[in-house]
């Protein structure tokens, strides 16, 4: 790996941190406020909710731009919104301003990784990038709730300082001309982006499946809450926490060990670490303890990781070959956010009318299995097998 990349990691890693913490800032601060319960769910939505609106806008803007410039912008709208929660500004207003950063800041992010490396280490560079951002998350969110508890003012200028640290650390970046600067504008070239990524077997599945990881991710977190008191018999929310650093611990294992195992040129291999990802939820249903459902989220998260980084390295490389790394990335923004609400949506109105945390897991972990079986049933063979002669015996 390049200096570039360790660069690129530790803004990252300082954006992720932030995002992470000022969610559980925003949340103790409407804890001591007098909203109602519909209140957290409104305020994670706001969030999501600007990946699906500005995702026709956000991709070419990242195309056509350098960028590190980007990466700056965004992390500069994310501090404003931070610093809008500081002064006291509505939460959902402030909020969604953050979410419109991050909207600005994702295509960049990951669109910058074909400019920086090679196609023979692309696979690495996202899984350094992936462990990075893991571990942000974990570690976010405990600090960020941690120090809310003591002083929402100090989480909030802590916050702000991380997302101007990044943002400085960006500058190092080097400043490569886009590739794709002609790219249109709008809902119709957007709409054509999508039909042209669609059009690919192999951009399909990496699209729809990394739609399938997080929206699955996303709403197994959110029963985590409701299984937890009600299976492990513990009812504070740090105990929640707690188990999720399991989840993120392996997912950085499997981002860490993929490189070797599914390159770029195996994509198909992918799938059965989809398929391992659903078998081993449906196995994290029948577990009753608390090592267990360590075991089991550790689990869960080293399938995961084998999954998301060579579907994430083989979207960009294809979205850099025909509509832009960025565009490729704010499409799959749209498709992964759309889901995320999606899926956390089912669970919501599913509890409405009294589902159970066991049955709602099994419940993923089936529809993980199946919808695995969907995308992976036109994915073509691999082009290290295609090529291979005809005398000669595919690598395996």
């Amino acid at each position: 790996m390049n200096r570039s990349i360790y660069i690129l990691m530790l803004a990252q890693f300082l954006s992720a941190f932030a995002d992470n913490a000022i969610l559980f800032t925003a949340i103790a601060m409407v804890r001591q406020g007098a909203q109602g319960d519909w209140y957290i769910p409104a305020l994670q939505s706001v969030f999501l909710v600007a990946f699906v609106l500005l995702a026709p806008w956000v991709g070419p803007f990242a195309d056509r731009r350098p960028k590190p410039r980007v990466l700056m912008l965004g992390n500069a709208i994310k501090a404003l919104g931070a610093g809008l929660l500081l002064v006291h500004v509505e939460p959902l207003l402030a909020y969604a301003l953050v979410g419109i950063g991050a909207a600005v800041y994702g295509p960049a992010k990951f669109g910058i990784l074909p400019e920086l490396v090679g196609h023979d280490r692309l696979v690495r560079a996202n899984s350094l990038i992936e462990g990075s951002t893991i571990a942000a998350i974990v570690l976010g969110s405990f600090v960020g709730g941690v120090v809310a508890d003591e002083s929402i003012m100090l989480a909030l200028g802590l916050i702000v300082g991380c997302y101007l640290m990044s943002l400085v650390i960006t500058i190092w970046l080097p400043l490569v001309m886009p590739a794709h600067s002609g790219e249109p504008v709008g809902l119709r070239p957007f709409a054509g982006m999508m039909r042209r990524l669609f059009e690919s077997d192999r951009a399909r599945f990496t699209m729809l499946g990394t739609s399938l990881f997080w929206g699955a991710g996303a709403v197994l977190r959110v029963i985590l809450v409701a299984w937890v008191p009600a299976v492990l018999l513990l009812d504070k929310s740090a105990d929640v926490a707690k188990l999720t650093v399991f989840l993120a611990v392996g997912a950085v294992i499997g981002a860490a060990v993929v490189p070797k195992l599914i390159p770029i040129e195996r994509l198909r291999r992918a799938r059965l670490a989809a398929y391992a990802m659903g078998a081993s939820i449906l196995v994290f249903s029948l577990v009753d303890s608390m090592w267990g459902a360590r075991l089991g989220l550790v689990a869960i998260g080293i399938c995961g990781g084998l999954f998301m980084v060579p579907v994430n390295a083989a979207l960009q490389e294809i979205g850099y070959r025909s509509i832009g790394s960025g565009g490729a990335v704010a499409v799959q923004n749209f498709f992964e956010n759309l889901a995320m609400l999606a899926a956390v949506g089912g669970f919501a109105l599913a509890g409405w009318f009294g589902a159970q945390p066991v049955p709602a897991i099994v419940t993923v972990g089936v529809l993980v299995l199946i919808a695995t079986f969907i995308v992976s049933w036109h994915l073509p063979p691999d082009p290290s097998t295609l090529n291979a002669g005809a005398g000669d015996r595919p690598a395996t």
